[in-house]
């Protein structure tokens, strides 16, 4: 009987390795837009977030979504997504 692996993602501020489901995924469409992909399916470049508050309070200081998806990324659209990532929660 073949055992099924469950998928390992990096948090992109502290790299640790999660459990693909215990993340937030931050997708990058091919329109250039940016936003939290709930299905964990959608088109696009991902990044990962973990539920830790230190982790989401990171995102803006250390421009990690500029690095992950290799462009500028404004400011409202982080504020956009820490606040829906908190309301989840």
């Amino acid at each position: 009987m073949k055992v099924k692996k469950t998928p390992l993602r990096k948090c992109i501020i502290c790299g640790n390795q999660f459990d693909k489901k215990s993340l937030k995924r931050i997708v990058r469409n091919n329109e250039g837009i940016i936003s939290i992909d709930k299905t964990f399916k959608a088109n696009g470049r991902g990044a990962y977030v973990c539920d830790n508050d230190d982790c989401i309070d990171k995102l803006l200081k250390t421009k990690a979504l500029d690095r992950a998806f290799k462009c500028k990324v404004e400011k409202e659209i982080y504020d956009e997504i820490i606040s829906e990532i908190k309301e989840v929660e």
